[in-house]
C-alpha cells in the first residue's frame, strides 16, 4: 500500500524561531512524517532568512501563486489524499480549487487560533466596550470551518465558543494543543537554579498586535513600579520583527531593554528568573509560556494570557488581571525562592499532563483516517458545509478567476 500524500498550503513559510504559529506547523509536519505521509509544503509567500529548512527532511517544497491556474495543474499532478490549509485565509484562497480538482481529498483546516476571537477582544480593549464575536471576520472564519472536513482548534476555550456561540457540530472541530515532549527529571536537573538567574523577560513576535500592546503595558503600567522596588533588576524584551516604534522604547537608564530577535527562545528564557506577560487581548495558546515551562522559568500573566493552558492545575507562577497588583505578584515570585520553585513544579505538571504528544498524536491521526475512510457520510452530516461549498466557494471562485484574467494584461 502506497503512502498517503499530504499537501500543506502555508500562509507563510514556517518560522519556528519567530512565532508559536511556526512551531505549531513544524509539529504537525513532524507528526505526519512519523506516520508515513508523503508531504508537500506549498506557499505563495516569500521565504525569509528565518524560514524553516526542509532540506534535511522528506518534505517537498513547492512555490505557488495566488489567483493562478497553475495551482490547478499542480493539484492535478500531485493528487493529494489530504490537504491542510494553514489558517482560514488560505482556505478561502485555495479551497475552491482543491474542491474542483481533488473532490475526494480530505480538507483539514489548522486555525492556529480563532482570528475572530482575537480581533473581537482587540476591538473591545480598544473601544472599552463589550466583546462582539459576530463580526465579518467571524463570518469568514466560521464559513471556512464549515467548508472543511475537520478544523484543528488549539484551545479548549475556543472549542467551547465554537460549540456554544456559533453552534458548530462537534464532529467538525478537533482539540489539538501543542505536541510537546515531556519534561523529565533529567531535564529539570539541567535548569539554571534560582540563585544563578536574574532579571525579567518578555518575548513575542512583534508582527502580532497583542505582543506590541503587552510591551506598551509593561513600559507604562508595570515596569515603573517594579524597578522602584527592584532597582537592580532589568526587563529584557525579545521578539522577532521589532519595528522602529518598538526599538524606540529601549531605555538603558530605566533598564528597559529592547533586545530584538532571540535565535533560541528557550536558551534566552532559561537565564531569566521571571517571564512577565500582562496580555490584554488575544486568543489561542501562548507559545512563550510553553517555552518558559520547558526551561523552568515561572511567569506572571493575566487570565487572557493563561487562558485554556492550565486546565484544573495550578499556574507556574501567578495570574493577575489588576495591573496595579501585577507588579506586586511579580516581586513576590522574584524574591521568594520557595514560591518560585513551586511554580517551576507546576509548569512541569502542565506540560506533562496537558501537552504531552503521547496523549494526542495517535488519536488525532486515527480520527483523520477514520473520517477520511467515511468521507461521504461525514460530509452528508455537514449539509451547511455543502451549501457553503456550493455557493460561497463559487463566488470566491469567480472573484479569483476575474483577478486571474486581469493579471494577464
Amino acid at each position: 500500500m502506497s503512502a498517503k500524500k499530504l499537501l500543506i498550503i502555508g500562509f507563510v513559510w514556517p518560522e519556528p524561531t519567530s512565532s508559536a504559529a511556526g512551531t505549531r506547523m513544524i509539529q504537525l509536519v513532524d507528526l505526519f512524517l512519523t506516520k508515513g505521509y508523503q508531504i508537500t509544503f506549498a506557499s505563495a509567500a516569500s521565504k525569509s532568512d528565518f524560514s524553516y529548512d526542509f532540506s534535511n527532511t522528506n518534505v517537498v517544497e513547492q512555490e505557488i501563486k495566488l489567483n493562478d491556474e497553475s495551482f490547478n495543474t499542480f493539484l492535478k499532478e500531485l493528487n493529494p489524499d489530504l490537504v491542510l490549509f494553514d489558517r482560514f485565509m488560505v482556505e478561502e484562497q485555495y479551497g475552491w480549487r482543491v474542491q474542483h480538482e481533488c473532490p475526494n481529498a480530505f480538507r483539514l483546516l489548522d486555525t492556529e487560533d480563532l482570528h475572530c476571537l482575537r480581533s473581537a477582544r482587540q476591538q473591545s480593549d480598544k473601544k472599552k466596550q463589550a466583546i462582539d464575536l459576530f463580526s465579518d471576520t467571524a463570518k469568514r472564519e466560521i464559513a471556512s470551518i464549515l467548508r472543511c472536513d475537520l478544523s484543528l482548534i488549539i484551545s479548549e476555550v475556543e472549542i467551547d465558543i465554537l460549540k456554544t456561540h456559533f453552534k458548530i457540530d462537534p464532529s467538525l472541530i478537533y482539540y489539538l494543543p501543542f505536541l510537546e515532549n515531556e519534561i523529565t527529571q533529567e531535564d529539570a536537573e539541567k535548569w539554571f537554579p534560582y540563585e544563578d538567574r536574574a532579571d525579567f523577560i518578555f518575548i513575542g513576535n512583534f508582527l502580532h498586535e497583542p505582543n506590541w500592546n503587552t510591551v506598551q503595558i509593561l513600559k507604562t503600567k508595570i515596569w515603573p513600579s517594579l524597578r522602584k522596588r527592584l532597582p537592580n533588576a532589568r526587563l529584557n524584551i525579545y521578539g522577532a520583527y521589532p519595528s522602529q516604534k518598538v526599538l524606540q522604547l529601549n531605555n538603558k537608564t530605566e533598564k528597559f531593554l529592547i533586545k530584538g530577535r532571540a535565535l533560541d527562545a528557550k536558551v534566552i528564557i532559561s537565564k531569566h528568573r521571571i517571564l512577565l506577560a500582562p496580555i490584554q487581548f488575544g486568543a489561542g495558546v501562548k507559545g512563550k509560556f510553553i517555552d518558559a515551562m520547558h526551561v523552568g522559568t515561572p511567569s506572571v500573566t493575566t487570565s487572557i494570557g493563561a487562558e485554556a493552558m492550565k486546565g484544573d492545575l495550578d499556574w507556574n507562577g501567578f495570574i493577575e488581571d489588576d495591573l496595579d497588583l501585577f507588579a506586586g505578584e511579580a516581586i513576590k515570585l522574584y524574591e521568594d525562592k520557595n514560591a518560585w520553585q513551586i511554580a517551576q513544579q507546576n509548569g512541569i505538571k502542565i506540560i506533562n499532563q496537558r501537552y504531552s504528544a503521547k496523549y494526542f498524536a495517535d488519536q488525532f491521526i486515527n480520527e483523520v483516517e477514520k473520517l477520511s475512510s467515511n468521507l461521504i457520510a461525514h460530509r452528508q452530516n455537514n449539509f451547511f458545509g455543502q451549501i457553503l461549498n456550493h455557493h460561497t466557494a463559487q463566488s470566491t471562485k469567480y472573484m479569483s478567476l476575474w483577478i486571474e484574467e486581469k493579471n494577464k494584461f
